[in-house]
């Protein structure tokens, strides 16, 4: 996760708590990373967020938030099962043990590294970012919720 927002505009735990469950509700029936279902989980995720971070931060009475967001969603593949590959899991290491890279019958994982900057005024306007974490489905969900101070 990111360093600390003292500027959010939403309590960084609440933020939390809003993208896990947005994973969660997303990806619930998925049962492991298909690239065709991609686009569909990411627009899904990024206006589920918006709405949710909008909802957050439009004060009492008013009829938008004081802030404009941007929301990313990427999603990584980070274990292939080799099923899904058509290929039996790699056979045991002579001492017994299985490799470290078909551990559970998966063929490898994926890297990923993403960085972003901005200028804006740093008292009103920040980032935050999130890491969700799908192991038992094989994918990551990487969250960025940028806000600017309207």
């Amino acid at each position: 996760m990111a360093a600390a927002q003292t500027n959010a505009p939403i309590a960084l735990k609440r933020l939390e708590q809003i993208a896990t469950d947005v994973c969660n509700s997303v990806l619930e029936s998925a049962e492991f990373y298909e690239h065709p279902k991609t686009t569909q989980w990411n627009e899904t995720i990024i206006n589920k967020m918006l709405k949710e971070v909008m909802t957050e931060a439009t004060p009492e009475g008013a009829t938008s938030p004081a802030y404009k967001f941007a929301i990313n969603s990427t999603i990584v593949q980070h274990v292939v099962p080799t099923s899904q590959l058509n290929k039996p899991a790699a056979p045991a290491a002579e001492d017994g043990s299985a490799s470290s890279s078909t551990k559970k019958g998966q063929a490898g994982r994926r890297g990923m590294h993403s960085a972003t900057g901005g200028y804006w005024n740093e008292k009103t306007d920040g980032m935050w970012s999130f890491k969700w974490d799908g192991d038992a489905k094989g994918l990551d969900v990487v969250l960025m919720v940028i806000w600017i101070a309207v």
